[in-house]
């Protein structure tokens, strides 16, 4: 119910807009969430091998982002003219979110690896 709510005020409204907030499920449709965490001796963890090699391709997918990093950086004390400005901005935000990626993954790997 609440899902085909969304979907009408959207149609209604048109694209997404920042300030859109989908309605409040009614009483009734409330649920109250369950965590539901396991124990460390439940939690799944990425075999040792595998967990090595992912270790490995994360730490080499590190130092060639170094180098886009430098580049970009390098690349932003020229002084650079339109349309090149422009694609300096889409590089830093592309870099931006491939170092995000890449700190997720090798988080996600210290939390779920063999020590």
């Amino acid at each position: 119910m609440w899902q085909s709510d969304y979907t009408d005020t959207q149609r209604a409204r048109g694209p997404l807009h920042h300030t859109f907030s989908p309605p409040e499920p009614s009483m009734k449709e409330q649920r109250t969430p369950v965590s539901v965490e396991k124990t460390p001796a439940e939690k799944p963890q990425i075999p040792e091998e595998l967990a090595l090699e992912i270790r490995r391709l994360a730490h080499e997918l590190s130092n060639a982002l170094e180098i886009i990093v430098q580049t970009s950086y390098l690349l932003s004390m020229a002084e650079l003219k339109p349309p090149a400005d422009d694609w300096l901005r889409m590089l830093d935000s592309g870099v931006t979110k491939a170092l995000d990626s890449n700190a997720q993954l090798r988080e996600y790997i210290k939390n779920n690896a063999p020590h």
